[in-house]
């Protein structure tokens, strides 16, 4: 079982399965797993600068 460390920022939000960080962030399971790819780190991080903006 892999466990997820989901942070905001530099704060630490929670930490859960795919499943349980999905539930509490309103998401798919696969959303969490696809957010560790990196196509998913990549995009992620030009989504982030995005919407700083």
């Amino acid at each position: 079982m892999i466990e997820y460390a989901i942070y905001k920022c530099d704060t630490f939000l929670f930490i859960g399965t795919a499943e349980e960080c999905a539930t509490r962030m309103n998401v798919k399971p696969a959303f969490v797993k696809w957010l560790t790819t990196p196509t998913g780190k990549k995009r992620f991080e030009n989504l982030k600068i995005k919407t700083r903006l």
